[in-house]
């Protein structure tokens, strides 16, 4: 407390959920200095109070799988993560990112991006200055900016590969040993720089614009070996690997990059994380992944998976990246010529409507084919979105119902609220119709919450509200399965995400000493609105953007930075460099 007696700030009678799992309490909470100064009953008077009175107060939310890595070099407010109680961000995930960058790569990383994370490359190449090279550098840079919440970068493989081998990393060739020296060397510069690990990508749906995988898809044991080695001896860090592994693995067999997860960790003390989806192919496989990759290692390190909150939910709609018609020629030829608001003028004539429904779409592959036709597996989303729909709410089930077609059925939902109507197509993780798969592995120490994917899939996915559904949804309004007690829901995004990126040092629970990241929230009221595309983006481009509702605040080092729905101007955020 200052000398005057005062703090800087009290919030006072708040339900204090404070990260750590333990109960929710009634207490004040002082802050001074942007830290809790602190915590407990009848709290002295602050030169700012907020009232929590009938309020949840959290600690702020540490989002680890994001993609601002070109959004946070020209936007402070970092929406839409900000709109749903982040505090912290971490970006550079799935091996790609804009570090480091030869001159000459610019175009080739920024195709890159927008083929592996659909971020509009017109606005990447708009929005990004490019005032550095080297991976410290990029720090660097994204230290200038004051932005509403801090932000943390990893090491991307493909942008280090590229860097140093040139088109031969590109193509993914094998690298040379002088090749694995230099890459091995910047992975080094960027973890003493503050980079909070490394990252990479074993997935073939991610590929660049001209359809090859990302650099480092097809790495070999030795390679992710030696760069998990400069890691360790750089001081430590995090090791991601967006991974097939769930859905398949590389050649369809996972048990090899769950072996030489397992081996960096052991050798060098690591956490190496991996995405772990449930796939329709088979809804059981993640048991034995699990198991796999959680079972006891030596020499301290860990293999824990990363499981979203939800399911990995395409959203189909006339202005999106996708949706069934959007091959049909009748509709090709609408969408090249006419404006957003003539085409769904033109969309609503039954003429134009019986045209395209008797066209052949022109999707090929199993994916494109499910695209198309797969209305099983399409839900209407409403005002009020329900990511854990119900069989009978399916297009092809609501159809039958109703004695229609699936392929009218799905047309007019699109063409519906003036031409913004809006189809929720989950990728993964709803292969039985319900989310108890995700309730296990969210409830299991070899998994935690991740994959919002804030900042990417701008014209596609929609997830980063993923922290205010966790409350909403798997706390208080699940009805078809085990609910989550709100303490625990809390520590998932606080405390634990924090642990385990090496942040738990100052932040992730509301305790004296800790960083004052925190949100004021009216629980009754918390929710998500439907997404809707905006078209704010450098250059107009467009991307999918949900408000919440029931946040009263979200404070970040002491500063209100939203308020009520608004932002409020401050920009206290700043780069976080290293574990702590």
């Amino acid at each position: 407390m200052r000398g005057d007696a005062m703090h800087d700030m009290v919030i006072r009678s708040g339900n204090v959920v404070d990260g750590t799992g333990t109960e929710a309490r009634k207490a004040d909470i002082a802050i001074d200095d942007g830290c809790i100064s602190e915590v407990g009953p009848n709290m002295g008077p602050g030169l700012r109070e907020i009232d929590a009175t009938g309020y949840l107060v959290t600690p702020g939310f540490v989002d680890v799988h994001t993609h601002y890595d070109g959004q946070a070099t020209w936007d402070p407010e970092m929406s839409p993560s900000s709109l749903h109680g982040v505090t912290t961000t971490v970006f550079g995930n799935c091996g790609v990112g804009f570090a480091p960058a030869k001159p000459d790569s610019h175009d080739w990383l920024i195709q890159l991006m927008e083929g592996v994370e659909d971020i509009p490359g017109a606005a990447l190449a708009e929005g990004i200055d490019w005032n550095w090279e080297t991976f410290p550098e990029y720090l660097a840079a994204l230290e200038e900016l004051p932005r509403v919440m801090d932000i943390a970068a990893q090491v991307p493989h493909g942008s280090v590969r590229a860097y140093v081998m040139g088109e031969r990393g590109a193509r993914n060739e094998e690298p040379t040993a002088d090749d694995l020296t230099a890459m091995a060397q910047i992975v080094q510069e960027g973890i003493e720089a503050g980079a909070l690990g490394f990252t990479s990508s074993r997935t073939m749906l991610h590929r660049a614009l001209d359809g090859e995988p990302v650099p480092g898809t097809f790495a070999g044991a030795e390679e992710i070996i030696a760069l998990g080695q400069a890691v360790a001896e750089a001081g430590g860090g995090v090791i991601e690997v967006a991974s097939d592994i769930g859905l398949g693995g590389l050649e369809g067999n996972f048990s090899t990059d769950i072996e030489w997860m397992r081996e960096l960790a052991s050798r060098y003390g690591l956490t190496v994380t991996y995405a772990l989806s449930q796939a329709d192919r088979d809804p059981q496989q993640w048991r034995d992944l699990l198991e796999m990759s959680s079972a006891p290692i030596d020499g301290g390190g860990r293999v824990i998976a990363q499981v979203a909150g939800r399911p990995a939910g395409l959203l189909f709609g006339l202005e999106t990246s996708l949706h069934p018609f959007k091959m049909h020629p009748t509709y090709v030829q609408l969408a090249d010529s006419l404006s957003r608001a003539d085409l769904a003028a033109e969309l609503l004539k039954d003429s134009v409507k019986q045209q395209i429904l008797s066209e052949s779409t022109g999707y090929t592959g199993r994916f494109n084919h499910d695209v198309a036709h797969g209305f099983h597996k399409m839900y209407p989303l409403s005002e009020e979105p329900n990511y854990e729909p119900a069989p009978d709410d399916s297009v092809a089930a609501r159809a039958q119902q109703e004695g229609r077609d699936p392929y009218e059925y799905a047309y007019d939902l699109l063409v519906s609220n003036g031409g913004k109507g809006l189809i929720f197509f989950p990728l993964a993780d709803f292969a039985e119709h319900t989310l108890d798969p995700t309730y296990e592995r969210l409830n299991h120490h070899g998994a935690f919450l991740s994959l919002s994917d804030g900042g990417a899939h701008c014209r596609l996915i929609c997830d980063a509200s993923t922290p205010t559904y966790m409350l909403s949804h798997w706390t208080r309004d699940r009805t078809n399965g085990p609910k989550m007690k709100i303490e625990d829901a809390v520590k998932l995004m606080t405390h634990d995400t924090a642990e385990i990126y090496g942040l738990l040092g100052d932040r992730g629970t509301l305790e004296v000493g800790k960083r004052a990241d925190l949100n004021v929230l009216d629980y009754d009221e918390l929710g998500i609105s439907a997404p809707e595309m905006v078209y704010d983006l450098p250059t107009g481009a467009a991307r999918l953007m949900q408000e919440s509702h029931g946040y009263k605040a979200t404070v970040v080092a002491g500063e209100i930075v939203r308020e009520n729905g608004e932002f409020t101007g401050a920009r206290p955020g700043r780069l976080v460099r290293g574990r702590r």
